[in-house]
């Protein structure tokens, strides 16, 4: 089950986070999201100390639009080579 989660401060604040996958030091993410429009997106996150713990995009994946949220999740495993470890595991 997908729980909708806090929308980080750099998406779109229309936009709900469904799933959010850290990697096991919690300085990489991926939020899956759905927009209001019904399509899908996800985008990657990392968290260094110098930017003072704020979670900063990495690629802008998030203009891309997807008709499911499986296609979303296909495309954010395919895109950032770390995921998949995480989704598998």
């Amino acid at each position: 089950m997908i729980y909708p989660l806090v929308v980080s401060a750099r998406l779109d604040k229309s936009w709900t986070v469904l799933a959010s996958h850290q990697t096991p030091g919690a300085d990489r993410c991926v939020d899956i999201f759905s927009r209001p429009d019904g399509t899908f997106g996800f985008e990657e996150f990392r968290r260094e100390p110098e930017d003072m713990g704020a979670w900063t995009p990495v690629a802008y994946f998030s203009v891309r639009e997807y008709a499911t949220i499986e296609a979303a999740i296909a495309a954010a495993r395919d895109s950032v080579r770390w995921l998949g470890g995480i989704l598998d595991g």
